[in-house]
């Protein structure tokens, strides 16, 4: 029995293949979600828009798809860097069940500060992140109660990933 839909997007200039989100839908299928990866790269390509792409695009694409998902069932939106803001900017106009943040850009920008959905959060940050300080997200995650786990590792947390994957899967054993 399916018990909802997870949609996993990938940070800026990583792919819907990327080893996170990978993991991640590993952990989605074992836990009896089903998912989907879209992919963001030609949004992300688009640098005449911003520096970090097409994120408006970005937006209204994970807007879309979340809508169709959320017409079906639960869904739980989780996202790395870029990924984890688009994510939580869309919890905003969808209903989620939660939501599972890596490496968070919480000030991304002033004019589009970090917000989400108040359902059940789980992040897991770098505490030598190189683009968004850990001071942030801990002041954000802790503002929400939300999970934090603070690893020792920088943006990519690229020695994380099973990190990450036991985190989600716990956020997904609550649900």
């Amino acid at each position: 029995m399916m018990r909802g839909h997870c949609i996993l997007s990938h940070g800026f200039e990583s792919g819907p293949d990327a080893t996170k989100v990978t993991a991640l839908a590993d952990v989605a299928e074992r836990y009896g979600w089903t998912h989907e990866r879209p992919d963001f790269t030609d949004l992300d390509a688009k640098r005449e828009v911003s520096d970090l792409g097409d994120v408006a695009a970005r937006v209204q694409r994970l807007l879309r798809i979340a809508s169709e998902a959320a017409a079906n069932g639960p869904i739980v939106l989780a996202g790395s860097s870029l990924g984890a803001w688009v994510s939580g900017h869309v919890s905003l106009h969808v209903p989620v069940a939660g939501l599972f943040l890596m490496a968070p850009p919480i000030n991304l920008h002033e004019a589009h500060p970090f917000d989400a959905a108040g359902v059940p959060t789980s992040i897991i940050h770098g505490w030598d992140d190189e683009l968004i300080p850990a001071s942030d997200v801990i002041a954000w995650a802790q503002s929400r109660r939300a999970a934090l786990l603070m690893v020792d590792d920088s943006h990519r947390l690229s020695a994380h990933v099973q990190a990450s994957a036991d985190a989600f899967a716990a956020l997904l054993a609550k649900l």
